[in-house]
């Protein structure tokens, strides 16, 4: 809703093509199902928390995908971005939850980017996430897309 999850995402996902032999797709949640959880060999989850939980629009996605993709995709690696106003934990502990249950491999520790967002102003407001936590962020998808090609995960 404020752009911060995207920034991440697309610095991530940008990282990501920089290795050939990978296929970067990004799919926003409300778009995406259980068909993409199939047609993926690797998967970059990344949302913002709110209310001390992961967005209601990330948890609809799991809600439609989940059983379309239990015991189809075991094994598979993932990693988690988390765009929050001041911790990031409920999201994170949330998503790796359903991901146990989904039976993927956790293959980095989730990031966190905090806003520091405390106001409603600036809890709505757009949200402009820092260079180093861009970074962060690159570095996780460059990661995974790397152990992806290399066969690693």
């Amino acid at each position: 809703m404020t752009g911060g999850s995207a920034l991440m995402a697309r610095a991530a996902a940008d990282a990501a093509r920089c290795e050939e032999a990978v296929r970067v797709r990004m799919r926003r949640a409300n778009e995406a199902g259980g068909d993409d959880l199939l047609a993926a060999d690797g998967y970059l989850f990344v949302c913002p928390e709110n209310l001390a939980t992961m967005a209601g629009v990330m948890k609809d996605f799991f809600d439609r995908s989940y059983y379309a993709a239990l015991d189809r995709i075991n094994g598979r690696p993932y990693a988690l971005l988390v765009c929050a106003g001041s911790d990031g934990q409920g999201a994170v502990r949330q998503v790796q939850r359903i991901c146990t249950g989904l039976r993927l491999r956790e293959v980095a520790p989730a990031t966190i980017v905090i806003t520091h967002a405390q106001s409603p102003e600036r809890i709505l407001a757009p949200k402009d996430i820092a260079g180093d936590d861009l970074e962060r962020c690159r570095e996780v998808g460059s990661a995974l897309a790397a152990g992806l090609a290399a066969g690693v995960f």
